[in-house]
Order: C-alpha cells, then structure tokens, then sequence
C-alpha cells in the first residue's frame, strides 16, 4: 500500500568537500561558515536547526545545478523565501536553497518538467500521466475515508490536499500548495485573483467579555461581511506600547474593552449603509453604543496594520515567556466557537498560563498562543495543553491545522486527526515524488516529536554570558534578553514603506537584516560561535547604519542601532580605537579650534582623508563665521546647538534664533555642550557619559524651570531623549524636555507671520525625525508658510548616516541607498525646494545631485523677510 521512503544521511564531515563543489559549478553565492548557517537555523518557529549550508543561486542554471548536486550527493534539500514560517517550515539539516536575493521564479528545474493541474487534462509526459492515473486510484481507494476524516472547515491545511483530488476540484496542482517543499520545487505557479472591492466600511465592535465577541460572531456573519477579525485585550495593550500604533489604537479604541471585532463590509456600492445595520444590530444584541464607525481609507489602513502585525505584536511580550506557536491554527465550525475558546482558556488556566487571541473570528480559526517559557517547563506544558486541544479540535469536527501549515510543530499530529490509512496515504505520495525523501524531510511525513527538545532553539543548557552593560537594558531584563526578543517574524525585509533594514534593501543579504544581526547577536551571547563570535558580530553590524528605523517599525521592539552602541563599547575595549575612530569621536573637542583656522584646517581634512581611512569624497568644511550667539540668560526657551550646525552650517543656527524670536521667544543658547553621539558611534562609551553629564549639568537649571530644549539636528537631539537615559542616571527629565524644532514650531507659531510662497517643495525626513514619528510635525511646520506645495519622498536612510558615508569601506553601498529612492526622487523635481534637517542628509543629496537642501529652519527664516533662500 505504501512504497517505503529511503532514509538518506548526510555525514557533516562532507560539508566542506560539498561547499567546493557548489563554489566551482556554480554561479551562486555559497554560505557555509559557521555565522551563516546560525542565521539560516531558525525561522518564526520555537526551533533551531543548523543548515549543512546555503546557496544563493544568481541564475536559473546555478538553481538548477544546485539541485542537481543535492540529489547526487545525497543531501536533503530546504527550499526558504522570506524564513518567516511560524511552525518550523523553514529549517533543516538540509541544503538551503534561498532565491529572494537574486531570483524572482525559476524557469527550469532538474528531472522532467511537470505542469500540475486539473486530473482529467490527458496532456503532459508519460510520467506525469502515470503519476495522475496513481492519484485517482488513491482518490478512489480511499474517498471514504477522506469524506470521513477531513473537517468540513473553510481554514484546513494539515497534510496533503487528498481531499481535492475528487469533486468538485479534481486538481493535481491542488496537492502542492501547502506541501511545504516536501514534494516538489515549484517553477511557476498560476493564481486566480479577485478583483479588489473599491468601496469598504469598517466597523470596531467593543465587546465588555471575550466571550461575548465570540458568540456575536455566528450573528454579525449573516450581515455578510467581507471579514471578522478579532483582536483580544492583550494585544490591544502590546499595540499601544509600540510607537507605530500607539496613536491609532488611542484613536479607535474606547475605554478598554476584553476584546474588540472588526467587521468590514467590501464591495462596488457605498457600503456605509451595510455598517449602519452592523450598528443596530449590536444594539439589538444588548450593546448600544460600542461600534465605532470607520470610513475614512486612511483610517482603515492604519487599523488593519495593526491586525496584520497581530503574531509580531504578540511576540513583543518582554521576558522569558512568549506566547508560544503550536495551537494557534486550529479551525472549529462557527457554532462551537463561544464554547471552544471558553474551554480552552480554562485549559490554559489548569497549566498556569493564558492565551493571547487574534484573528478570522468569522471562519472558526482563531490564533491563540499560550505564554510558555521554553527555557523552562514551556514544552511539557506544550505537550500538555496540544494533547487536550486535539481532542476537543476533534470533538467539534475541526481542524488542527488551518493556516499556517504543519512543519516540526503540527506534523506529528496529522495521524490522530486522519487515522492510519491517510496517514499512509500521505507517505505513498511522497514516495512517489520524493522516493529518497530529500525534500524537506521530517515534515508531513515522518515527522519528529513537536516538544523533541534537540530541536529547540533554547534547548537544554541554553545559556548565555554578557558582560556588564554600559547602557541600562533593565526594561527587557538584561542585553541579552533584549535580544532574544527577536523572534525571526522578518519583517525587516520589507521593501514598499518604512525605513528598515536599509543596508538590506541595498545588499538582500540576510546578515544585514535587523533580524540576522539579533540572530548573529544571539549566537555569539550563546556560545555557538565560538572564538569567531566577535567577528561575526562586528561583520554583521558593519553596514547598520544606526538609523532606528528598527526601533519603531520592528514590531518586537528591537533596537538594533542601542545594541550596536553595547557591543562597540565591549569590542573596542579589546581592539584599539583607530585614527579615524578618534577624528570622529573627539570632533566636538577640536571643533572649536578647527573652526578659527578653518583654512588651514580644511586643508589639513583634505591631505589626511584618505590616511585614516575616509573616502576620496568632499568632507564638511569648517566655517571661521561659527556660530557664536549665546542668547540671553535664562530664556524661555533653550536653543541646542549641536557641533554640525554650529561650526559647518551657521545659517541654520541663526535661522532658528530668528524664527523663535518672531515667534516671541527669549532664546537662550549654551555654549560648549554636546550630546556624546560621536563617542558613542566608534563605542567610547565612557566618554560618551562624561560628555552627558556635563550636559546635564548645563542644562539642569533650565529643565528645573520647564525650559523646553529645542534641538536643530535629529541625529543630536534624539540622542538626546533615546540613548542619554540609557546611558546615565537622572536624564529622564532632559529626555521629556527635549524638544525637535519642527515640533515646537509646529504646535506653538506664536507670534510668527509669514508671506505666502507659491513653490513646490520636496521633503526629505531624516532616519531619525522617522523612527521618533516627528514627519508630521515637519509637514504641519512647513505648512505654516502659505502656499507651499510640499510633498516628503517615501524613502529609507539616506545612506550617509553621520561618518558612514565618508569611511572608505562604506561609500559605496553608501551611494548605493541614495540612489533606491532619494536621488531619483530629487532628479525628477529639478525645480522644487530641498528640504532635509539631518546634516548628514544635505551632503549626502550634495554630493549625488550637487543641490543642498535647506533646513525647516532657514525655510521659514525665508518666508519671514525674502521671497525665498537659495536651494
């Protein structure tokens, strides 16, 4: 009944005579070192499992010879896109075969070329036709058993597809999707798409008791809407400490609900009367009052942002336990839903823990993950709460596995949801298409034990050694913990909004990613990389250009430009600091003399550039005319001027001076203070704090009164709310205090009356006025000038960030993530106004386009007195 599956090993020790192979025949990218099989070990799962190597194949040969070679070495094959699956899809002891850098589809493949589809299309090789007679009989031999066993649910993926091998599919294709690279490698696939719906309203239904929601569910889905989304209070609560929902869920979300729904009605009509009938139906059902009514596109969008980020949300919980992939999937008719999550959830209270709920409460399938610590008794608890989930999954004739697959985690609970005989069945098929079981093995098919602890990615004796920190990571528990927050979820490989990961976007090398440096991180805290650790992290921070886009876009909350400052500051207490190290940290220091020789002291950057290791690029140049105003004694406000401005682009300085005098302000302006960024980007941590506190003490006086501390330069002025309360005590007023002046502006005009100015105007938002969500104070500030047309470029960082654009080693990648989005975008608006506040944006736009943009601040300096300032 079952064709046996050989069993194929693949010694370690042949890695090495493999990865010669593969470097000489193919034209591919060939990752075998230690670092770079730890980045490819995991995926969104629980597991770890270390590659035999990877190949990033540059054409369709070279994925085609890979194969090849796999199947004659005998080595197990691991198909990977983004590596984001949650059930442990994506890892293997395997070749890993990773197209997303240079492949978008791969046009032939080894063995003969099969088109799966309908089963009764008599085209196609002797082979294939063979292959289809074997289906049908197996469809035939066992449709009984598959009318039996397979759950009558909309959400069902567990196994194979046997059940669309009959009516009213009949549909070989059918049987790959979903078989998680375990029969066959996919050359191209035909989808069938819906046209999108134009016209869409969106109803927040606020539900006091999460049993409630789900039981008003089987009543609202007879209105017809296009979704039912549920998201639970927990997440709702994680939402709203993540700063790039936090100002959407304060506008939807009334008082605080146990679980909220959000109902959506999709169609080629006005859908606004479909949403009133969802309001009075609520009433009738006892809660009037509770539906908020979205209409608004943009509104819509930012809220199903929230939804779609529901599983990264969830894995923003800080400490050791997560919530915890393995449950998640299951499937119930909509009649049972009320009853399974309220059984479920005393489940999880019998094993001391709880559930976090989210998802398509319309179709039966809600994702809960109990919060489990795997370090500890998370797998027998694991074991526990599956074995009486899938007893009550099958009670209601649900499925185990509605969504997202089956991998290490469900695998092994495909034989008591299908029985003996499908489960058999599910063999035969493979062996039919994978006959030496080379294709993803251990999934679907002989699987592993879902709590098989060596497959764990915090495995017995996981541990780690961190040195004292120099920053305060107390909020995540520790440096490494914050780490560890990573859950591999990838969504650092975004390309279309944002602005992470941007030495990704310019290289689509894994290790660039927010997520391959936390896994790089995690690895050398751990051990796992031995002596080469050090290395592998410094290699794997090199091109993080410390843009902190990951600090508001990762939404587990890893900030990975703060844990580059912790490892520089260990790294460079074992290696000595170079020349360029020192120019760049201790610019502040001689700042003020290079300025009063500014002749001689350009002449001297220009001869020594290339010396200590800057590109042959144009450097900034000192100006003799610094800025030297103080303002008057105890202002109103303070003006910070940081070291960029004040000796390199002085017009910006006194602009600022000028617009808040206009705006009524007295101004006062300290001398002689910096916010340490420079110390802190070459890791002299220790310098960096002595500069803070005397920082602090300049400034503790105007803070004590409420002086707001209006800051010019991003990078500067959020060093000075982020990292100085991470790096010395007693900052956390300073840090509320701090002030953007775009923000100041924005909320408090004053006195300030500006002429009219018809011109267009191109914005440019620094990485930092981005991450800190300061844009819309840029935009509402710009807006302040009558008649400027201001549009803002959607692009990532700039790519000169600070020194990184000027080091020889980084100047062209550095050009590299100009040119994505920036330069282009500026090249096809010759004629509007520049705008960028970051210092390091103007020069970056200089040197490509040889056009400076202009500071908010000299814009609005303009509109006070002259038509316009030169651009």
């Amino acid at each position: 009944m079952n064709a046996p599956l050989i069993p194929v090993k693949f010694a370690r020790a042949n890695s090495s005579a493999l990865a010669a192979r593969l470097r000489k025949e193919l034209d591919a990218e060939v990752l075998f070192d230690r670092a770079s099989r730890g980045r490819y070990s995991t995926d969104a799962s629980i597991y770890q499992v270390e590659p035999i190597g990877i190949v990033l194949p540059r054409s369709e040969e070279a994925a085609r010879t890979a194969i090849a070679i796999a199947a004659e070495e005998g080595v197990p094959l691991l198909p990977r896109g983004a590596g984001s699956s949650q059930c442990g899809q994506a890892v293997g002891a395997a070749l890993v075969i990773d197209h997303t850098k240079y492949l978008n589809r791969i046009l032939e493949v080894e063995g003969e070329r099969w088109h799966f589809g309908p089963l009764d299309d008599p085209s196609g090789p002797p082979a294939y036709r063979g292959f289809v007679a074997k289906l049908k009989a197996l469809y035939q031999r066992e449709k009984d058993e598959i009318e039996a066993r397979f759950p009558k649910v909309l959400r069902k993926v567990a196994g194979y597809n046997l059940d669309h091998l009959g009516p009213p599919h009949a549909n070989a294709a059918h049987l790959l999707v979903g078989s998680e690279g375990t029969l066959a490698y996919s050359e191209r696939l035909h989808l069938k798409l819906s046209r999108i719906p134009p016209r869409r309203a969106l109803g927040v239904c606020h539900c006091p008791k999460f049993y409630t929601a789900m039981d008003l569910t089987r009543h609202i889905v007879k209105l017809g809407p296009s979704a039912v989304e549920l998201v639970d209070r927990t997440m709702i609560g994680l939402a709203r400490d993540i700063a790039a929902f936090r100002s959407t869920v304060d506008a939807f979300i009334r008082g605080e609900p146990d679980a909220i729904l959000l109902v959506e009605f999709a169609g080629e009509d006005d859908q606004l009367p479909r949403l009133k009938q969802l309001v009075q139906l609520i009433a009738d059902l006892g809660l009037p009052g509770s539906v908020v009514e979205v209409s608004d596109a943009k509104q819509q969008r930012d809220i199903w942002e929230i939804r779609k980020a529901g599983l990264n949300i969830m894995m923003s919980m800080k400490g050791d336990g997560k919530p915890v992939s393995f449950i998640e999937d299951c499937a119930v008719p909509l009649e049972h839903l009320a009853e399974y999550t309220d059984r479920l959830t005393r489940v999880f209270e019998k094993h001391g823990t709880r559930g976090t709920w989210y998802a398509h409460a319309s179709v039966g399938t809600l994702h809960v993950r109990p919060i489990l610590d795997m370090r500890r008794d998370g797998a027998a608890k694991m074991r526990a709460i599956a074995e009486e989930a899938c007893a009550m999954v099958k009670q209601y004739k649900g499925a185990y596995s509605g969504e997202h697959g089956d991998g290490l985690v469900r695998s092994e609970w495909i034989a008591p949801f299908f029985g003996p005989r499908l489960t058999a069945a599910l063999g035969e098929i493979k062996s039919w298409l994978d006959p030496r079981g080379l294709m993803n093995p251990g999934k679907i098919v002989e699987p592993s034990k879902m709590d098989d602890a060596s497959l764990f990615r915090y495995r017995p004796g996981y541990r780690t050694e961190t040195p004292p920190s120099v920053l305060d990571w107390s909020e995540w528990g520790g440096f490494d913990k914050a780490v560890e927050m990573c859950n591999n979820n990838g969504h650092c490989r975004k390309f279309d909004a944002g602005t992470m990961c941007p030495s990704y976007r310019a290289t689509r090398d894994e290790v660039h990613l927010t997520r391959g440096r936390a896994n790089t991180l995690r690895l050398a805290l751990s051990g796992q990389l031995g002596a080469d650790g050090d290395q592998a992290v410094k290699e794997a921070l090199d091109l993080c250009v410390s843009c902190k886009g990951c600090k508001r876009e990762c939404p587990t909350g890893v900030d990975m430009a703060r844990m580059k400052i912790e490892f520089l500051a260990h790294y460079k207490t074992r290696h000595a600091h170079s020349a360029r190290d020192r120019a760049i940290a201790f610019l502040p220091r001689y700042a003020p003399m290079a300025a009063r020789l500014a002749p001689l002291a350009n002449l001297a950057s220009r001869w020594s550039q290339r010396a200590i290791g800057f590109a042959d690029r144009p450097l900034p140049r000192w100006r003799r005319d610094y800025f030297r105003d103080t303002g008057v004694a105890e202002g109103d406000v303070v003006l910070f001027v940081d070291t960029f401005n004040r000796y390199f682009e002085p017009e910006n300085a006194r602009a600022a001076k000028t617009v808040l005098e206009a705006a009524g302000h007295r101004v006062e302006i300290p001398a002689g203070i910096c916010c340490g960024r420079t110390y802190l980007s070459v890791g002299m941590a220790d310098r960096a704090k002595r500069e803070a506190e005397h920082l602090l003490e300049t400034l503790g006086p105007a803070v004590a009164r409420g002086a707001p501390i209006i800051g010019l330069e991003p990078s500067c002025l959020y060093a000075l709310r982020d990292e100085l309360p991470a790096l010395v005590p007693g900052a956390a007023a300073l840090a509320k205090n701090t002030v953007h002046f775009a923000e100041w502006i924005a909320k408090r005009p004053g006195k300030l009356a500006l002429r009219e100015a018809n011109e267009e105007v191109l914005l440019h938002g620094h990485c930092h006025e981005k991450a800190f969500d300061a844009m819309g104070a840029v935009q509402r500030a710009l807006a302040l000038v009558p008649g400027l047309k201001v549009s803002t470029v959607e692009t990532s960082c700039c790519g000169m960030a600070g020194s990184f654009g000027y080091e020889a080693e980084h100047a062209e990648v550095s050009i590299r993530m100009a040119e994505m989005t920036l330069l282009p975008a500026i090249r096809n608006a010759p004629n509007a106004m520049l705008v960028a506040d970051g210092t390091s944006c103007r020069h970056q736009i200089l040197d490509g386009i040889g056009r400076k943009p202009l500071h908010i601040a000299r814009v609005l300096e303009a509109a006070l007195s002259a038509p316009r300032a030169a651009s």
